[in-house]
Order: C-alpha cells, then sequence, then structure tokens
C-alpha cells in the first residue's frame, strides 16, 4: 500500500470508530508495524488532521472533521454490490428497490476502469430460497416505529399457535436467509423477545413513545445480548 493510501486509510479507520482505536489495531488492519502507525499518526496531525489520543490509549478522530468523500475503491465497491445483492433479494420490497437505486448511482459515478466491478462483479449472494409463510406486515412501518421511538401493538402468533396481545418497544429489524425478526422488549413478558414478522398477524404503530433517551433502547438490549451471550459460552464450556 502506498503511503499515501495508507494514510488515507487511518483517517477512514478512524472515521468509522466512535472510540480510540489503538495502534496495535490499526498496524493489524493496514499490515504495517505499530511504529510505522506511529509515525503515520504524528505525520496527519501535523497536516492538522485533528486526531485525539496517544500512544497506549488509542486515537479518535474530532467528530467535526470533515473531508471530501473519496473515490471508491474495487474492494469497497464489490462489499457494497454484495450487499445490494443480498438485500434486493429479500422480499422488503421498499429496501429491495433502495440497493437497486444504490448501484445505480454508483454505476453513474464511478471511472470507466471501475464499472465492471459493477457490472461483473467477482462476488455474489446465495440466492433466497422461497416457501416461508406469507407475511401481511409492512416492514416499512416496523423500521419507521423502531426510528421514531414508538411503541407497536401487536397480534402475534407463537410457535406452538397460541395468539397473544403484546404492545412492544422495537429496536432492531434483523434480516436473515428466510425470515425477519422483530426485537423488540415486550411489556407482557417485561424482557426483550424476538418476533418473526411472519406469525404477526396484525401490527399498530401507537402514537406513544417508549420515553427513552435516543440510544438508551438500543444500548439496553446490547448489554441485554451480551450478557446472553457470556451465559451461553458458560453453559457450552460446562
Amino acid at each position: 500500500m502506498r503511503r499515501a493510501d495508507r494514510l488515507f486509510q487511518i483517517i477512514q479507520i478512524l472515521r468509522r470508530s466512535s472510540r480510540p482505536v489503538t495502534a496495535a489495531a490499526l498496524a493489524e488492519e493496514l499490515e504495517v508495524s505499530k511504529r510505522t502507525v506511529y509515525r503515520d499518526i504524528a505525520d496527519l496531525m501535523s497536516q492538522r488532521v485533528p486526531i485525539e489520543g496517544e500512544a497506549g490509549f488509542g486515537y479518535l478522530l474530532s467528530s467535526d472533521y470533515e473531508m471530501p468523500p473519496l473515490m471508491l475503491t474495487p474492494e469497497e465497491i464489490e462489499a457494497v454490490m454484495l450487499g445490494a445483492q443480498w438485500v434486493a433479494g429479500r422480499s422488503d420490497k421498499t429496501l429491495s428497490n433502495a440497493a437497486r437505486d444504490v448501484v445505480a448511482k454508483i454505476a453513474a459515478v464511478v471511472p470507466k476502469h471501475l464499472r465492471p466491478y459493477i457490472v461483473e462483479p467477482s462476488v455474489g449472494a446465495k440466492p433466497v430460497v422461497q416457501g416461508h409463510e406469507e407475511e401481511n406486515i409492512d416492514p416499512a412501518m416496523l423500521r419507521a416505529a423502531v426510528r421514531e421511538g414508538r411503541k407497536l401493538r401487536l397480534s402475534y402468533r407463537s410457535d406452538a399457535g397460541e395468539e397473544t396481545a403484546r404492545t412492544v418497544w422495537p429496536v432492531i429489524l434483523g434480516y436473515s436467509d428466510t425470515n425477519r425478526i422483530l426485537v423488540a422488549w415486550c411489556e407482557l413478558r417485561q424482557g426483550f423477545r424476538h418476533f418473526r414478522t411472519d406469525r404477526i398477524l396484525a401490527a399498530d404503530m401507537l402514537d406513544e413513545g417508549h420515553g427513552l433517551r435516543p440510544g438508551e433502547l438500543r444500548r439496553r438490549w446490547s448489554a441485554w445480548r451480551e450478557a446472553s451471550l457470556q451465559r451461553s459460552k458458560r453453559s457450552t464450556s460446562d
């Protein structure tokens, strides 16, 4: 990697992280020595790139730093193409169309020599196997409830066929190859639960919000998920 490319990549790595990034982590991703990273960081700072931190602690890029968008590399284009193929193959029509629009926008602006990476990508997502249950719920409404912090009232059918009414605080709408999962705090069960969207019989977005600060529900879910993973690891090792 050329030194100029490496300096830009350091900025990119710091831009995508909200926590201090250690020299060791930078060195591992860039495949260089920590001494090289220290020298590159010092050079960037001397060029008035607002990097904060120090050796042994890690480095952060100031949140108000603005840098013109860089031209995509072949690897970045293929990463976008792989993600776009996967999304376009799902049954969420809005996101499928959005994925195709992203590809069209990229194709319109990249140089001619990079277009083969879009027209004939070397990566591909596994085709979706159809046959799962038909869904009656609009995923766009579920995503809106997540973004706006609004509660949902669900009519839900369990795997055993039991139907219950739930009021939930949606956290995230997850996608897999076979179905979608709404992760939410359930007022009935007083805990986080996973709801398969093909088992949601009806859903209404309420005017009432969950009342937590932005990001707080996601942080609580992340802590719950991490604790669940740790318990699973301990039970597996016992």
